[in-house]
């Protein structure tokens, strides 16, 4: 082998790119609404599954006195923070996106804050966790006592499923905002006393499964609308204004045109060609 076929096959060897598929960060794999629906319901049904009614586990209940026993001076800034996962946030934030003339991602803010807040009142009545005031002694309660159960923790869910929806369509800096924030809601619930650990885990769960459920319909309603616009245009007719005449006029063309296409091969081989098929290329009105 000579020194310059040397060169170039060494030069080739070292080149060659590589064939391996390539690393998946944890947000890219969570960017699919189908993987958030399936692993919130999975974090859901086992957190459910490891509660008790009765009692608290020693690892649990160590996280929760370590929040729990944050300085009092931090309650005013935890109750601001805490107002984002309340019922309230998801009519303020769908109006938010609406100004912004998103009204898509208003819709979805509306629909998965509203449902993580209703779903949240129907899991609490089927696990039946009270509140942390009953199952430990000694915690300190920070502001006005919560009322109810305790397992799950609605704030944790609707703030998840806000997040969750607002996060691909803001900036970078919003972006950061919303991963710093979405966390410290679950946090301040149980720094003021009203959930544990797991409660919070279990609102998260929700909240994600929500959000990846309502992108999945969200993204097939996109998908189902221009054929059911192009339907009813060839149905309805023309519609009032010259873009609806327009609309009308090419679907009306393509509808001929691909009747014309089946018409050809009876054409060919001396078949009369129905009259219903008889269509030219040309759109109408042009």
């Amino acid at each position: 082998m000579t020194p310059l076929t040397d060169d170039v096959c060494r030069t080739s060897i070292t080149e060659a790119p590589l064939t391996g598929k390539p690393k998946r960060s944890l947000a890219d794999v969570l960017a699919d609404p189908r993987v958030r629906l399936a692993a919130g319901s999975a974090a859901l049904l086992a957190t459910a599954m490891a509660v008790r009614r009765d009692h608290v586990g020693p690892g649990e209940a160590a996280a929760f006195r370590a929040i729990n026993g944050l300085p009092g001076w931090l309650y005013p800034p935890a109750w601001l923070v805490m107002q984002l996962g309340t019922l309230g946030a998801a009519p303020a934030a769908a109006g938010a996106a609406w100004l912004a003339r998103d009204r898509e991602l208003a819709g979805r803010l509306l629909a998965g804050g509203t449902s993580a807040w209703a779903l949240s009142k129907v899991v609490k009545r089927l696990v039946g966790r009270p509140r942390p005031a009953i199952l430990l002694p000694d915690i300190r309660r920070h502001g006005r006592e919560a009322a109810g159960l305790g397992y799950l923790s609605g704030h944790a869910g609707v703030a998840v499923a806000l997040g969750a929806a607002a996060l691909p369509r803001v900036n970078p800096v919003s972006r950061a905002l919303i991963l710093g924030t979405v966390p410290a809601v679950g946090l301040t619930r149980i720094y003021v006393g009203a959930h544990l650990p797991l409660d919070v885990v279990g609102g998260a769960a929700l909240g994600l499964a929500i959000d990846g459920a309502s992108t999945l319909v969200s993204r097939s309603h996109r998908r189902s609308a221009p054929r059911t616009r192009a339907r009813r245009a060839v149905t309805l007719g023309p519609t009032r204004g010259c873009a609806g005449t327009r609309a009308w006029k090419k679907a009306v063309w393509q509808r001929g045109t691909r009747d014309s296409r089946r018409a050809r091969p009876q054409a060919r081989r001396g078949q009369p060609v129905p009259a219903d098929r008889r269509r030219g290329r040309r759109a109408p009105g042009s």
